[in-house]
């Protein structure tokens, strides 16, 4: 008999659902305010998302913005595994303590990360800009495709590997074509998780950036300052899109994976 959960629980996640949700819902509408004062509604249209497109210093963010994003998922996608591949085979003491440091750009507060990498690129006397940023943006991407790879290791197993070389594969082979497509799922969801936090980064790419290499969310915190427009709102509502959009697909494509893992059989 299925137990009835008190109603308060239910009141409570209600209200919390809608604290985190409402704000920006809020947005969201704005966005197609027909008027720039936010606190009144005069309308719908679709104005300020065309005047967006044609701003020339949003493009040239939003360009700034992807660059970045796909060189640092793209060289931390690759780090990120083969780091998940070479720490499997350690020792259990040896795996825990350097899977620990490899938590640590997780675990530590955004400010202080941008902060210390703000101080290293001082002391190498290396100028800010879009080098600086991709660096930084690899550094913490870096760990959460570990992680999303090394859970898909732990799920896989080493039976179909350990069956693979028995059968007189080579260590090639088998990770081509054994290893890699029972992990590919996890490798493309931990590269658009990478790639979403890259594009939403703003607190280490605030300390790291140059005066030529703004991204997107710079340029937000750079023009609200002055004042929310529904420019802004139009742009923070296309982020969300986007993330919610990649972060939607990095876990379909992980539980997909997992689905098919179940259902799979080894030929005979």
């Amino acid at each position: 008999m299925k137990k009835r959960s008190h109603p308060l629980l239910g009141i409570h996640s209600f209200l919390m659902m809608a604290f985190i949700y409402v704000p920006i819902l809020m947005i969201v509408i704005y966005s197609f305010n027909d008027t720039r004062l936010s606190g009144n509604w005069e309308g719908f249209t679709f104005d300020w998302y065309v005047s967006l497109f044609s701003n020339r210093n949003v493009m040239e963010a939003l360009m700034n913005s992807l660059t970045v994003a796909v060189i640092s998922t793209i060289v931390s996608t690759i780090l990120g595994t083969l780091a998940a591949l070479s720490l499997r085979n350690l020792g259990r003491k040896s795996r825990s303590g350097m899977t620990g440091l490899m938590y640590l750009p997780v675990i530590i507060p955004d400010i202080i990360m941008g902060l210390s990498l703000l101080v290293l690129f001082t002391q190498m006397d290396m100028p800010l800009g879009k080098t600086t940023i991709i660096i930084a943006h690899i550094t913490f991407s870096l760990s959460y495709v570990y992680v999303v790879v090394t859970a898909r290791l732990a799920n896989m197993g080493k039976q179909l590997e350990e069956a693979a070389l028995d059968l007189g594969a080579s260590r090639w082979q088998t990770f081509r074509h054994v290893t890699l497509p029972q992990i590919s799922p996890g490798i493309i969801s931990g590269a658009l998780i990478a790639f979403t936090l890259s594009l939403d980064d703003f607190m280490v790419s605030f300390f790291v950036a140059g005066p030529s290499s703004t991204t997107l969310p710079i340029y937000i915190y750079a023009q609200v300052k002055r004042g929310i427009s529904p420019e802004i709102n139009a742009l923070c509502t296309l982020l969300i899109l986007v993330s919610v959009t990649l972060i939607l697909l990095a876990q379909y494509v992980l539980n997909r994976g997992n689905g098919q893992k179940k259902h799979k059989t080894l030929p005979i």
